[in-house]
């Protein structure tokens, strides 16, 4: 992998995050490239990681192996379709991490026939704890499909989907995810305040046992039903805790909204891929 030119167009936080990741994997920083019409994005990049900066979009397509569209998803057919000559002469594994947009279209976008992988990473890769979907078309190669894995990798887990459909459920799962666990967290801390603890204190007992099981759930190989089964002693604090959440129904309000951001997902594909 460390013989390949590594392109970015944008390089907004998913882009630096990856560049950061491949970086201080020992990544040669001479092989990523990176184009963005911010000039103090560019400097911040070069200055910060090494990483080889230009402002033309298609020099950079004729010179990629790999070239990653890290832009936002209304102005990738715009792109696409200024970079698509380009991008056929040299025909890169192109790499798309916007959300919403599909494979066929995209493709359609650049000319069509070429190696596409589309992802969806979630936020927390900003600090290398990222979980990705990834989806390859028939075009991506096994070799290709282990260098963008490793790409992905460096800013934590990955997992491909056989069908891409089932990015919508990623998207609704890991992609919108952070965002569900943030609000149960905001109303754990108001909840300890309202218990009688100061907010710092209340801040940092949710932050830590957040932290805590997760990464229990993440070295066990037990299911979280054994391990929230563990924390239950009979006729404790904690059983009558869990007995309330399902009394007011917690599952159904979590499967509820998860299911309302994969149709959410499909309709913005859907909108996004028109034209």
């Amino acid at each position: 992998m460390n013989t390949k030119q590594i392109g970015f167009i944008g390089g907004g936080n998913m882009a630096s995050s990856l560049i950061g990741g491949l970086v201080s994997n020992g990544y040669p920083a001479d092989k990523l490239t990176v184009v963005d019409l911010d000039s103090e994005k560019l400097s911040y990049l070069n200055q910060t990681f090494g990483v080889n900066t230009l402002q033309d979009s298609k020099e950079l397509a004729t010179k990629a192996d790999v070239l990653v569209l890290a832009i936002k998803p209304q102005h990738m057919q715009s792109v696409a379709q200024d970079l698509g000559q380009a991008i056929q002469d040299k025909s890169p594994v192109v790499v798309s991490i916007a959300a919403g947009i599909r494979v066929e279209a995209l493709d359609r976008w650049l000319g069509g026939h070429l190696p596409i992988v589309r992802c969806m990473p979630n936020t927390p890769a900003l600090v290398k704890t990222g979980a990705t979907g990834l989806y390859a078309n028939a075009q991506v190669t096994e070799n290709q499909k282990d260098l963008v894995e490793s790409l992905l990798r460096a800013v934590g887990v990955t997992v491909w989907v056989e069908e891409e459909h089932e990015l919508d459920a990623v998207t609704a799962l890991s992609g919108s995810g952070p965002a569900y666990f943030f609000m149960i967290m905001e109303a754990l801390e108001a909840a300890g305040i309202k218990a009688g603890l100061n907010q710092k204190t209340a801040q940092l007992l949710t932050q830590e046992t957040a932290l805590g099981a997760a990464k229990m759930a993440l070295e066990s190989t037990e299911p979280a039903s054994v391990l929230r089964q563990r924390v239950t002693s009979p006729g404790g604090t904690t059983e009558r805790a869990i007995g309330i959440l399902e009394e007011q129904g917690l599952r159904d309000i979590l499967q509820a909204a998860l299911l309302g951001a994969k149709e959410r997902s499909i309709e913005l594909s859907d909108e996004l891929g028109n034209n």
